[in-house]
């Protein structure tokens, strides 16, 4: 898959942009604040629905718009595939695909894939188990489409139970007889999503460890995925290898249940819901070390990359080919990692590539050069820059 059309509308920074591409590498140059990342956060969000860099819509309209519209054209072999979002805060947002509506914009989830890598993704590594935890899901209705309805149902009934919990400390009769109906649906869904997330580990592990000794090289620690949760059956973190033995969903929802009901007086006392997959976390570990808290500065970026050129071969091995999106990381690698990712990113159907400066850039990804500056994108001649400064439009 490639994307052979952008357009843009009251998107951040931009009132409109046109921009045609084509498959392999674009690099997209510029100074800080015109625009790169967002050009790069609108393929991003017709993947996930979200931006990797802020956790609402609203931002992502153009100040002093109601609404923001992304529009792409995308090639799949010999198929073209025309989406438009029309980002609505505060209302629901509109999805068209082929210029028919969909009646769920979460429908969407599934039909474009793309892999972002970006200097945020070191909290992968070094940040707290939400984003972990983000990261898989997001990877998981990436591959799995329909359970996105899963994550979504789970989520609002946490939120209901939570809300229930916070009353019934105060009406425990009918309040707690009402719950029991709530566990049902929490337990079920919750035992659907461990078992899902659980199969995910295990099958992006090793392109994970792959990745690392190709990143980190062959004499460094072996990089493994574990998964810790609050039901024992699901996880202790221990690395989840080849061989593994996983259980099911239903096994996984009993054991759930059980947990639930151990916990019920603290979940009262305390207000809120203390077991299940939203309280998990993602393990990554180097060597017999967790990586959170012991891997260096280096090793952590290695680790964060290694996880996003998992995905990327991970969703290949499935039969995809997702577009890779590089948003603003090579000025930060070593030249080791450079030419690693750099290797990654020439064998990709298209990858997008942002930078201030040219040079950051290796030259072997410099085939398309778009310039970005005072609100517009324009396709320029690469070999005409001498000192990464791109200047003069192809004709």
């Amino acid at each position: 898959m490639y994307l052979r059309h952008l357009q843009l509308g009251s998107f951040r920074n931009w009132d409109r942009v046109d921009l045609a591409l084509g498959p392999g590498p674009t690099v997209f140059v510029g100074r800080n604040g015109e625009g790169k990342t967002n050009l790069v956060e609108a393929v991003g969000y017709l993947a996930t629905m979200g931006s990797h860099r802020v956790s609402a819509d609203a931002p992502l309209v153009r100040q002093g718009a109601a609404q923001a519209v992304v529009r792409a054209a995308l090639r799949r072999e010999d198929r073209e595939l025309l989406v438009e979002v029309e980002i609505n805060p505060g209302r629901a947002n509109r999805v068209r695909v082929n210029r028919a509506p969909l009646q769920r914009p979460r429908e969407l989830l599934g039909l474009v894939k793309s892999v972002l890598f970006a200097p945020e993704d070191l909290v992968l590594v070094r940040g707290d188990p939400g984003e972990r935890r983000r990261f898989l899901d997001d990877l998981l209705v990436s591959r799995t489409p329909r359970l996105a309805g899963v994550r979504s149902d789970y989520d609002r009934v946490l939120k209901q139970r939570n809300a229930l919990l916070k009353t019934a400390r105060m009406a425990r009769g009918d309040a707690l007889a009402t719950l029991d109906v709530w566990d049902g649906h929490l337990v079920d869904l919750g035992g659907q999503l461990l078992a899902a997330r659980l199969r995910l580990v295990a099958d992006l592990a090793p392109h994970v460890a792959g990745a690392y000794a190709g990143v980190a090289g062959s004499d460094a620690a072996v990089a493994a995925l574990g998964y810790a949760s609050t039901v024992p059956l699901a996880g202790d973190g221990t690395p989840i290898g080849e061989g593994t033995a996983l259980p099911g969903a239903g096994e996984l929802s009993a054991a759930l249940r059980e947990r639930v009901a151990e916990r019920r007086g603290d979940e009262v006392d305390r207000g809120m819901t203390l077991v299940g997959p939203h309280r998990d976390d993602l393990v990554i570990s180097l060597g017999s070390m967790p990586a959170k808290g012991f891997a260096s500065h280096g090793e952590s970026w290695s680790l964060a990359l290694a996880l996003k050129l998992g995905c990327f071969a991970l969703l290949r091995a499935d039969g995809d080919e997702p577009i890779l999106v590089l948003d603003d990381v090579f000025a930060t690698l070593d030249a080791e990692r450079r030419a690693a990712l750099a290797a990654v990113a020439r064998s990709a159907e298209q990858a997008l590539v942002t930078a201030a400066v040219l040079d950051d850039v290796p030259a072997e990804l410099r085939g398309t050069v778009v310039q970005v500056a005072g609100g517009q994108a324009v396709p320029l001649d690469p070999a005409t820059a001498e000192d990464g400064t791109v200047r003069e439009e192809v004709t």
